[in-house]
C-alpha cells in the first residue's frame, strides 16, 4: 500500500481529503462537533475534553439519539447496477454493538447496554440471552458495556459464542471511580435462552477509570495545551471512553483483539500494556508463539500492533490474509489502516487531525517508523465498523471497503471506499444511507451475501423500557441489490429527497 510520508506531501493530502470529502457529501463547513465537558479538574484519570460527542448520556449509551427517527422502508436507491434495497430486520434495540451470523440464519446481536439478544428467522427475541457476567454499565459518561461478538471459526462444532465487554474491577475504599478493562469471554450456546460455560478467556492489562496516582503535571493549571499533557501521561477525556474492541479470526483460527486508548494517549506507545494496541491470541486466550513480541523484554506478548487511539472496526480479509482497521481520530484524522505485525501506527505521536483544543497532534502528520493510513478523513466523521466485501451478490463492490460514520453533520452514513488494481485507494462514496441519518456503529456482510448495517441509537430500548418520544431505537438495516424496471419510482421516498 503506497503511502504519503512526507510533510508537503502529507499536508496537501489533507487539503485535496477536504476537498473530496465536501464534494461527496455536501459540508458546508469543516467545523468539528465540540468535545462533552468533563467536569472536575483536569488530570490523571479525569477529563480534559471527551469524544467529542456532545451529549448527555445515560448508563453505557447516549441518553437520545443523535440520528433521525427511522421509518418502516423500504427504500431503493441507486442506478443501474449499483441500485440496492435496504429494508429493516429490526428496529428495538438498545445501542446494538456487534452482530454475528448463525449456521441456518438466525443472528446474535449485542448492545451496550448489556444485552444480547437473538433474531430468530427474521424476528427479534425480546428476551435477552441470560448467562453474561457483570458488565460495566453505569457510568454516566461511559462508552463500554457489552461490545462485539463473534462465533468460533468451528461453531457449527463446539458451539462456542466469543464477545468483547468492559469488566469492571474493585472499588477503591477512597474514590467514587469503578476502574474497568477490555475481557473477552466465551460461553457455549445451544440455541436456546442462555449462554452456559461462560468464562472470561482474557482480561486485558487495561485498567482505568480507577483512583490513580498523583501526577502533578496533570492537575489543574499544569498545562492548558492537549499536546503537552499528553507527553506527560495525562488523560484528555474521560477513561471511560475509548474503548475500541472489535474482534476478528484469521484463517489459521486465531483471534485479533482491538483496543483503545481509553483517553490516556501515551500509553497507546507503551510496552507493557494493552491499551491502544491491537492483540492476536489463540481461541483460549494463549499467545501464538510467533507473535512480534514474544521475547522481547517490557513488551506484552499478545500486541500484534500499537499506536492506536480508538480503533473501532476490524476486519480480517480471507481472500488475501490481509488485517485491516478503523480508528477515530479525534478532530480529524479518522483512518482506515491496513494493520501489519509489529508495527506503529502513530498515536499519539502523529495524527492527521487536531487535539480537542487544537493544539497539533505530536509532530503532527507523519514520523518516522510510523505507519500512516491507507486512507483517512479531515474532517472526522466519527468512523466506526468495517468490512471489505467479498461476497456474490454485488459483484460491482467487490474488494470495496464499506464504514460506518456515526457524527452529525459530518457523518452518519455507510461510506464506500473503492482501490485499484495496486491497492491504492481511488475514491469514497459517502451517500449509502445518509438519507436515513442515523448513527452508523457497524456493516457487514452476512453468509447470504447481503450487508448488514447496525444503527447506533436507543434512548432505552428493551424489554419493560419504553423509548423518548420521538426518539429512535437501535436497528439492523439489510442491504440487497434490486434491479429496478425503467421508470419505477423507489418504494418509499427517502427523508429530506435526497438520493
Amino acid at each position: 500500500m503506497n503511502t504519503l510520508s512526507s510533510f508537503a506531501a502529507r499536508t496537501l493530502a489533507v487539503i485535496l481529503a477536504c476537498g473530496l470529502y465536501v464534494a461527496l457529501s455536501g459540508i458546508s463547513s469543516l467545523a468539528q462537533q465540540p468535545p462533552a465537558g468533563a467536569g472536575g479538574a483536569p488530570g490523571q484519570g479525569q477529563g480534559r475534553g471527551g469524544q467529542g460527542r456532545g451529549q448527555a448520556q445515560q448508563g453505557c449509551a447516549p441518553s437520545n439519539g443523535r440520528g433521525g427517527q427511522l421509518a418502516d422502508g423500504p427504500w431503493e436507491y441507486g442506478n443501474g447496477p449499483n441500485r440496492y434495497r435496504v429494508t429493516v430486520v429490526t428496529k428495538a434495540l438498545d445501542h446494538p454493538w456487534g452482530i454475528a451470523f448463525v449456521p441456518g440464519g438466525d443472528m446474535l446481536v449485542t448492545g451496550r447496554s448489556g444485552r444480547m439478544h437473538v433474531i430468530r428467522k427474521g424476528v427479534l427475541d425480546p428476551t435477552p440471552l441470560s448467562g453474561l457476567p457483570a458488565i460495566q454499565c453505569d457510568s454516566p459518561t461511559a462508552l463500554g458495556g457489552l461490545m462485539d461478538v463473534s462465533l468460533h471459526p468451528k461453531f457449527a462444532e463446539n458451539r462456542l459464542v466469543y464477545f468483547a465487554y468492559s469488566k469492571p474491577g474493585n472499588k477503591s475504599a477512597d474514590s467514587p471511580a469503578i476502574p474497568s478493562t477490555t475481557a473477552v469471554a466465551r460461553g457455549r450456546w445451544d440455541g436456546g435462552s442462555a449462554l452456559t460455560d461462560v468464562k472470561d478467556i482474557f482480561v486485558a492489562d487495561a485498567w482505568a477509570g480507577g483512583p490513580a496516582a498523583p501526577n502533578p503535571a496533570c492537575g489543574r493549571g499544569a498545562s492548558a495545551d492537549d499536546a503537552i499533557a499528553i507527553t506527560k501521561g495525562c488523560s484528555v477525556g474521560p477513561s471511560s471512553g475509548s474503548y475500541g474492541t472489535r474482534l476478528a479470526w484469521d484463517k489459521a483460527g486465531l483471534l485479533y483483539v482491538s483496543l483503545g486508548d481509553r483517553n490516556i494517549p501515551m500509553k497507546s506507545q507503551e510496552p507493557g500494556t494493552h491499551i491502544g494496541k491491537i492483540l492476536r491470541l489463540r481461541d483460549d486466550g494463549s499467545v501464538p508463539p510467533d507473535n512480534p513480541f514474544v521475547g522481547v523484554a517490557g513488551w506484552k506478548p499478545e500486541i500484534y500492533s500499537y499506536g492506536h487511539r480508538n480503533p473501532l472496526g476490524l476486519w480480517y480479509r480471507e481472500s488475501t490474509g490481509e488485517l485491516w482497521s478503523t480508528e477515530e481520530g479525534p478532530q480529524g484524522g479518522d483512518e482506515l489502516n491496513l494493520i501489519k505485525a509489529g508495527k506503529n501506527y502513530g498515536w499519539p505521536l502523529a495524527g492527521l487531525g487536531r487535539n480537542y483544543d487544537g493544539s497539533t497532534i505530536g509532530q503532527g502528520f507523519s514520523g518516522p517508523n510510523i505507519e500512516d493510513p491507507a486512507v483517512f478523513w479531515v474532517p472526522a466523521i466519527a468512523i466506526s465498523g468495517l468490512s471489505i466485501y467479498d461476497g456474490d451478490k454485488f459483484p460491482q463492490w467487490k474488494g470495496q471497503a464499506f464504514v460506518g460514520a456515526m457524527r452529525a453533520g459530518t457523518g452518519q452514513f455507510v461510506g464506500r471506499v473503492t482501490f485499484n488494481a495496486k491497492g491504492q485507494a481511488t475514491g469514497r462514496d459517502h451517500t449509502m444511507l445518509a438519507d436515513l441519518r442515523q448513527r452508523i456503529r457497524e456493516v457487514k456482510p452476512g453468509p447470504d451475501g447481503f450487508i448488514y448495517v447496525l444503527t447506533d441509537e436507543g434512548p432505552g430500548c428493551g424489554p419493560g423500557i419504553t423509548s423518548t418520544p420521538g426518539g429512535s431505537c437501535g436497528a439492523v438495516l439489510r442491504i440487497e441489490p434490486v434491479a429496478a424496471p425503467a421508470g419505477a419510482p423507489p418504494a418509499a421516498a427517502p427523508p429530506g429527497g435526497r438520493q
